[in-house]
């Protein structure tokens, strides 16, 4: 008759890594494709003022952004301390922002123009002069549509 030898009890096997670099890879590029970088650098220090009632921009891509503030401290040097104009990644002038518009509105399809916005990012402590030429400027180029970022009252 034929002798059954019973194994002894063996320990739980260690999970398998192996999987474990294809997995962190997809986290990653999961990150990487939804991340979406700021196309612009500030070269503006801005703090928006507090508003009561804000609504949240529905279209990004239809919207310009102009920034208004005191330069960096990099850039005080060169450029003083008196509230500058920034379109795109560089200082510039009333007189810019008509190629400006005219620029943007170029880069949208010929559906998307008439929606085009203008969000006016404007430090809070930035005179009131320089944001109404701003203003009348945009007026002369027929962009009509403008929104100023603030942010939310937070003592609701």
């Amino acid at each position: 008759m034929a002798k059954f030898i019973k194994k002894e009890k063996s320990d739980i096997p260690a999970i398998g890594t192996a999987s474990l670099p294809d997995i962190v890879f997809m986290i990653l590029m999961f990150f990487m494709v939804s991340t979406s970088m700021r196309q612009t650098d500030r070269k503006v220090k801005v703090v928006m003022p507090q508003a009561s009632e804000v609504t949240k921009l529905e279209r990004k891509d239809l919207s310009s952004y102009i920034y208004i503030g005191t330069p960096t401290e990099q850039y005080q040097a060169q450029y003083g301390t008196e509230s500058r104009i920034q379109l795109n990644d560089s200082f510039r002038t009333i007189d810019d922002i008509r190629d400006f518009i005219a620029a943007e509105r170029e880069n949208l399809s010929e559906a998307d123009r008439p929606f085009m916005t203008v969000n006016i990012k404007a430090d809070a402590d930035t005179r009131m002069g320089i944001i109404t030429d701003v203003k009348q400027e945009l007026r002369r180029c027929s962009a009509l549509k403008i929104m100023y970022g603030a942010r939310s009252d937070v003592r609701k």
